[in-house]
This record gives C-alpha cells, structure tokens and sequence, in this order.
C-alpha cells in the first residue's frame, strides 16, 4: 500500500458491513468512494457553520466529480445543536430536498453534527441512507463509528435517538490540522480511552508518541486506526449496546453529569473534557473501592495533564451544583437500570469491566470528597 492510500478498517456486520477509510486528501475523492457503493444517489450534506467555512468547497468539489451536487443544510455549531430544535430543522431540510429513501445523507462536521445526521437519517421515511464524514478527532475516532445517533434533552445527554449504522465512514486526517486545539485535545481523550478499557499496550503507546499524534505524523493516522479498529471489533460483537459495548462507555457517566451540569455550555466543558475528567474519577473510584491501585489512578492523571486535558472536578469553571445535583444527573444517565447505578470502573490500566448496582450512596460520598466545595468544607 502505497503513503496516499489510506487504511481501511471494516465494520463487521453481516450485510451491513461497512468501511472506515483513514487517511489525508479523502474530501477530494468522497465522490468517488460513495458512487461505487452507492451509485446514482443524491444526498444532502449536514454541516455547521465552522466546517462549511474551512472545507465545504473541498467536499462539494469531491462530490461533483461524480456528478453528486448535494443540498447543502448548515447549522450553529456547538453541543446545543443536539436539539429537537435543530432535528426538525435538519429532517424538512431533508424532505424539502425531495431526497428518497435511498438517497444519501450526509454527516460533514464533528461528534454533533454526526449524532444530529445520523438521527435525522434513521428516521426520514423510516430510515435513509447514511454517511459519517467526521471532522473532528473525536468523531474520527469515536462517535462517527458505530451507529449511535440522538439528541440531548434538559434532563440529561444522549437520551433521545436511535441505532443507525453509515454505509461509510471517510476520516480525512488532513482536515484535523484546521481543529483549534482544545477541540484536539478533547478528541484525544477518546483516543487514550481506548487504551485505558482494554488494549493496555496502546495506552503505553500513546504515553511514548502522543506529541508526535498531536503534530501531526504518521502516528496521528496510526492512533486514529488503532482506536477505530478498537471500537469496530467491540460493535461487531455488540451492536445495540446488550453487552460489553457498554465498556466505550469509560468515563462517560461522570462526563455527562458534568456536561449537563454545565447546560451544556461548550465555552465551559466540551464533551472530550468531560470523558476525561470522567476517566480520571473512574479510576480514583476503582481505587476507593479497593478494585484498582492508587497508582493506575495517578498514572491517568499524569498523562491527562501532560496532553493539556482537565482531570478533576475543579478543573471545570465557573459554578457547579453540589454533589447530590451531579448524583441526580447520573441516575438520568442511560446504563442505569431499573433505578440500579451502572459503572464503568477498572482493575487497572486496560482492565474496564462493567460494574452493577453500584451502591449511590459510595458514589455520592466519592463525588463529596470530589466536588471543589464539599470537599473545601470537610
């Protein structure tokens, strides 16, 4: 394989298997990859407004050289998009398009513009055509892989939406050097997730060669691969989320309760942010419940902050709600079940397991001894 072609990742799902591409220049030949899985489809790109102004030409260029000539429905960019708001607004753009069932849409942006698509996808004429092409290294190597799409209600994140898998997911690397580099770093916390669930060695990869994934070298497309290939074998043995895809889960309960605690507020935690601060309280919860070693929870820490990534509670600004809010948050989260608290916790680096009823009452101490204020106060 020669340097400009990039590297293929399958998503094994039986009939509905489908590719990851990985590599930089995929814009200019999006056209051509979804032609010859999908010929003679029209399709309409979703984007927000910060992707249409850097890459929108390159994409819509891509797409004509196969006679492709998209409708076009841009949105505000932000975490707040994930609205029924915003889902109405995509699904009439959709209809008002005159697109068919076995048209294409198309997902051009990050993580929300991905979940918001693919939602609007599932559901117009009970479910189109769907392409993921991410944007953001988050969405590169995490949320545009997959199948999970929704919105965000005010009672808590992700609560709304369906399973819909993309017919193909392009993750064109040369489009993350345009990514301001917070949301880099907040991409990179999934990136380190990976490792931390249950490829230890990756973990110590990342630790040796993370400057290099963060200038941009060869090691960016093999992190973004290996963190792919990571996530496809775990959605080819459990695609609805009845089993151990609950382990990509690491440090999202915490995370979420933080975003929502926030409203949401992407000038103040963006959800990368929050999965790494979620990590981290997961591994210092383990370790409080005697299930993992002080160290493995300091060794965490210690390659969060030397990315730039906020790692406790007080690393979020401005006010939050106490602890018994943030618990309140958590029981909204959608692995709880029958009212049982369900977490994500460790053994140690590369060990994650699913953990059942998790007694609240550890969880609203731990998030006590956590919380900036409480625990000033104890």
């Amino acid at each position: 394989m020669s340097a400009d072609e990039p590297v293929t990742v399958e998503v094994g799902l039986g009939e509905r298997t489908y590719d990851i591409l990985i590599g930089s220049g995929l814009l200019s030949r999006a056209g051509a990859e979804i032609s010859c899985r999908l010929p003679g489809t029209r399709a309409a790109v979703i984007t927000d407004a910060n992707v249409a102004a850097a890459h929108l030409d390159a994409l819509k260029a891509g797409l004509e050289t196969s006679g492709i000539q998209p409708a076009v429905i841009t949105l505000p960019p932000g975490e707040k998009t994930k609205s029924f708001a915003h889902l109405e607004e995509v699904v009439d753009g959709v209809l008002a398009a005159r697109l068919e069932r076995g048209d294409i849409v198309i997902a051009f942006g990050g993580g929300v513009v991905g979940d918001l698509a693919g939602f609007a996808a599932g559901i117009v004429r009970r479910g189109m055509n769907f392409v993921q092409i991410p944007t953001s290294l988050l969405a590169q190597v995490d949320s545009s892989v997959g199948g999970k799409t929704g919105i965000n209600s005010a009672r808590g994140k992700n609560l709304v939406g369906v399973f819909h898998q993309p017919k193909l997911v392009l993750a064109d690397t040369g489009v993350l050097d345009t990514l301001p580099i917070r949301e880099f770093r907040a991409g990179y916390a999934e990136l380190a997730k990976y490792g931390l669930i249950d490829r230890p060695e990756f973990f110590a990869w990342l630790e040796e060669n993370w400057a290099n994934v963060f200038a941009g070298g060869p090691e960016r497309a093999q992190a973004i691969a290996e963190a792919c290939r990571a996530k496809a074998d775990v959605v080819a043995r459990d695609e609805f989320e009845t089993g151990d895809r609950a382990l990509l889960n690491l440090g999202h309960t915490f995370g979420h309760a933080l975003e929502a605690a926030t409203r949401y507020d992407g000038s103040r935690l963006v959800h990368g942010e929050g999965v790494a601060i979620g990590m981290a309280l997961a591994y210092r919860f383990s370790s409080r419940l005697n299930l993992a070693s002080p160290d493995d929870a300091a060794r965490v820490e210690a390659h969060l902050r030397a990315v730039g990534l906020p790692w406790r509670i007080a690393d979020v600004p401005g006010d939050l709600p106490d602890a018994e809010a943030l618990l309140a948050f958590i029981t909204q989260d959608k692995k709880v079940s029958r009212g049982a608290l369900t977490f994500i916790l460790t053994r140690g680096i590369g060990q994650a397991f699913i953990a059942k009823d998790v007694p609240a009452s550890e969880v609203l101490s731990f998030l006590r001894e956590n919380h900036p204020k409480e625990s000033d106060r104890r």
